[in-house]
């Protein structure tokens, strides 16, 4: 040690030694480092591909929440057209309720529906339904907690018209097709034009007054016939309304009550 300290010459041969011994350290330190370094890029992967995952699950998420939110936009615009046209439809002291479709029937020659609502919220046969732009059709069925509708446009439907422009009334009838109804009573002098609106009239005490239900598409004269060929669109959107008005019209609900009383046993006669 002595030596070590008075003679400089020792301190440059350790210093030389350690400039030879510097490679090994390392070679002999390389596993260790090695094993440290590739420890800490497995973890670093393991965390990126967990992040990874979860960011996609949550942008999953949040594509389904985003869909949820376009639908329930779209069904506040549907209800809102829905409040709007009962506003502007319906007659002083009317109400209506709000119904969904739970099916359709996909039978091809028949044309109804089934909606969630029944007995129990005061559906009864033969109530009128609409949607935000006209007459759809009316209850065939009723169940306590649903009921079937049948709409315009099947074969055994017949309704009371009249023509918004002129006052002229006929009536139209189903054709088993969504979009066509056909006025086979419309002689061939009559005036009726393409274009024209036709609204319900009232006659037969189902269909109150005033509901638009179709627009006049076709007019063909055929002088070998009596009457005309004319063929119209319903109003009401019958293939993609989600939710439809039960309507409670005050003079029609007024008769039904009359009607039902008339035909308890031991009810009095009118004018006894």
């Amino acid at each position: 040690m002595a030596a070590d300290h008075r003679l400089p010459q020792l301190q440059m041969m350790r210093a030389a030694l350690s400039v030879v011994v510097l490679p090994l350290q390392h070679l002999v330190n390389l596993p260790v480092s090695a094993g440290e370094w590739l420890a800490e890029a497995v973890t670093a992967r393991r965390t990126l591909q967990e992040d990874n995952a979860s960011l996609r699950a949550q942008h999953l998420l949040l594509k389904v929440q985003l869909q949820k939110l376009s639908a329930l936009e779209s069904e506040n615009i549907r209800l809102r057209e829905l409040l709007d046209s009962s506003q502007r439809l319906l007659g002083q002291g009317d109400r209506v309720v709000v119904a969904e479709l739970l099916a359709v029937d996909h039978n091809p020659y028949r044309h109804t529906i089934l909606l969630n609502k029944g007995s129990r919220h005061g559906a009864f046969v033969g109530q009128p339904l609409l949607d935000a732009n006209g007459v759809m059709g009316q209850i065939l069925y009723v169940g306590p907690f649903s009921s079937t509708a049948v709409l315009i446009t099947d074969p055994s439907q017949a309704i009371p018209v009249q023509v918004n422009r002129t006052g002229l009334r006929t009536v139209a009838f189903g054709t088993g097709t969504l979009n066509r109804l056909e006025l086979p009573y419309i002689t061939n002098d009559a005036d009726v034009r393409e274009g024209d609106l036709l609204i319900t009239s009232g006659l037969g005490g189902r269909f109150p007054p005033d509901y638009p239900v179709a627009v006049v598409t076709r007019f063909e004269r055929d002088a070998s016939q009596p009457f005309a060929r004319v063929w119209a669109t319903p109003t009401a959107h019958l293939d993609r309304s989600r939710e439809v008005l039960l309507v409670w019209h005050t003079r029609g609900e007024a008769e039904r009550e009359m009607a039902e009383q008339a035909a308890q046993p031991g009810a009095p006669r009118p004018g006894s």
